[in-house]
């Protein structure tokens, strides 16, 4: 038996990988090593696990119709699908609509195809995303509040995956658990996101980017406890039809940036120089989830506080001289 794991060398992707090559399941990985941010951190991240005997990479791309089709063809062992790929960045969805629907929906629904097809299929885990609350008020966010006021291009795309994959469990049977991630942040971490763009220019003395006077708060995830949640649901397939969930996935704690700045200048022993903006129209003013249903079916429960999982990001920031990744 395999796991097909889209996104191998992304952030997720590679933890979520070494977890289950730890414990001896055959990984097919893919990604398409985008340019999003640097691909040397990609290939780093590869690196490290291309030396495990029962990784199996290959460059595609989650869009690739014809390529998924001969990946499959050529790995009739796989028995689960864990999909992470996506082009990511709330922001940049501004820049780049296009790269958004080819990736995160055209995407999703070859992934879907694919798992259609399967002979076999125990299990299809995909990643949704915390933006899909959009402009909801109450806190924490719950799988069962509305989610039809998305405040950006990515959050819509996300929202998208969610309802195609429900059509394909109403239609087809595929099992699936969509996991709506909060904010998820370690080592290995994504440069684009505040904490490592903040800790790259505290390093090298320039300022950073402050919204709302960093009253701006979010649901930090550190990375080994969405790891033990990822490989927790892909264990419990879901019954019953249709079979799709939905699923938050976050630490259950709302944090300030401001927080977040001050722990990653006691780390780094540096001062941050702060220049203040207002909050993009993109962003949410808060995140938090309510994690009491993914508790309840895989025991998950978070147990890294920001001001222990920021110190241990910032070790392996200063080791990896993150400050020259761009």
């Amino acid at each position: 038996m395999a796991i097909l794991l889209t996104g191998a060398a992304g952030f997720i992707g590679y933890h979520v990988a070494g977890a289950l090559l730890a414990r001896g399941e055959q990984v097919v990985g893919i990604d398409n090593l985008n340019s999003y941010y640097d691909v040397r951190l990609k290939q780093a991240r590869l690196e490290r696990l291309a030396d495990r005997p029962k990784f199996d990479f290959h460059p595609l791309d989650v869009s690739d119709r014809v390529g998924m089709e001969a990946l499959v063809a050529a790995n009739p062992d796989i028995t689960d699908i864990v999909h992470l790929a996506a082009q990511a960045g709330v922001r940049h969805s501004m820049v780049d609509p296009y790269a958004y629907v080819t990736s995160n929906v055209m995407g999703h629904l070859v992934m879907l195809e694919t798992a259609r097809h399967l002979r076999g299929l125990r299990h299809f885990v995909y990643a949704s995303s915390s933006s899909v609350y959009g402009a909801n008020r109450a806190l924490p966010f719950a799988e069962a509040d509305r989610v039809d006021t998305p405040l950006s291009l990515y959050a819509a795309t996300k929202r998208a995956d969610e309802l195609m994959s429900y059509s394909y469990a109403h239609l087809y049977g595929v099992p699936q658990t969509g996991l709506r991630f909060f904010t998820v942040y370690g080592p290995w971490g994504r440069p684009d996101m505040a904490y490592f763009s903040f800790a790259r220019a505290i390093m090298a003395g320039e300022p950073i980017t402050v919204y709302d006077e960093g009253r701006l708060r979010r649901d930090f995830t550190y990375i080994d406890d969405i790891v033990a949640g990822v490989v927790g649901c892909l264990d419990r397939p879901p019954t019953g039809g249709p079979p799709h969930r939905v699923l938050n996935i976050g630490n259950n704690r709302s944090e300030a940036v401001a927080t977040l700045i001050e722990l990653l200048e006691s780390a780094l022993g540096r001062r941050a120089i702060l220049r203040h903006a207002p909050r993009p129209l993109a962003d949410v003013t808060e995140t938090c989830a309510s994690v009491d249903a993914i508790g309840e079916l895989a025991g998950f429960a978070p147990t890294t506080p920001l001001s222990v999982g920021i110190p241990r990001f910032a070790a392996w920031f200063l080791g990896w001289q993150g400050d020259k990744v761009t």
